[in-house]
């Protein structure tokens, strides 16, 4: 995918179902993060000192990887065959994102490293398994 790509998918942009879909699974990661994680799970794992493997410490880049990756797909990607080139992206910018931190004061977080490949990860075969018929109707029509 070209820069070209971007700027004609941006261009040719319309809401379709693949588009609305994908909006969803975003919107629906960002306010299960912002209405449970952070005001409740976060802070009933930290007050009672429950080891929960460092998952209310990466929720952050957890859930917030899911809406950058599937927002990244209904912006830029017209058509499913571009979706998983997509998630490769957002799953390595959200990384590198990360390893800036040190620029911004912080330091590098190896949790919320593995926890966004993690989310990359999970991301794909969620992608995957729900668009895999209309991905092989594509990859027939257009050889």
């Amino acid at each position: 995918m070209t820069l070209n790509d971007f700027k004609e998918e941006f261009i040719n942009w319309k809401f379709t179902k693949y588009k609305a879909i994908n909006f969803t699974i975003g919107i629906s990661a960002l306010l299960i993060y912002e209405f449970i994680g952070r005001p409740i799970y976060r802070p009933y794992i930290y007050i009672n000192k429950i080891n929960d493997f460092h998952i209310a410490d990466t929720l952050g880049n957890t859930f917030g990887t899911l809406p950058t990756i599937f927002f990244l797909i209904a912006i830029f990607s017209n058509e499913t065959t571009k979706g998983n080139y997509l998630i490769k992206l957002g799953t390595v910018s959200v990384v590198v994102f990360e390893l800036a931190s040190p620029m911004l004061g912080k330091p590098i977080d190896i949790w919320d490293i593995i926890a966004t490949i993690l989310t990359g990860f999970i991301s794909y075969v969620i992608y995957n398994s729900i668009f895999r018929e209309k991905q092989l109707k594509q990859k027939t029509t257009n050889p």
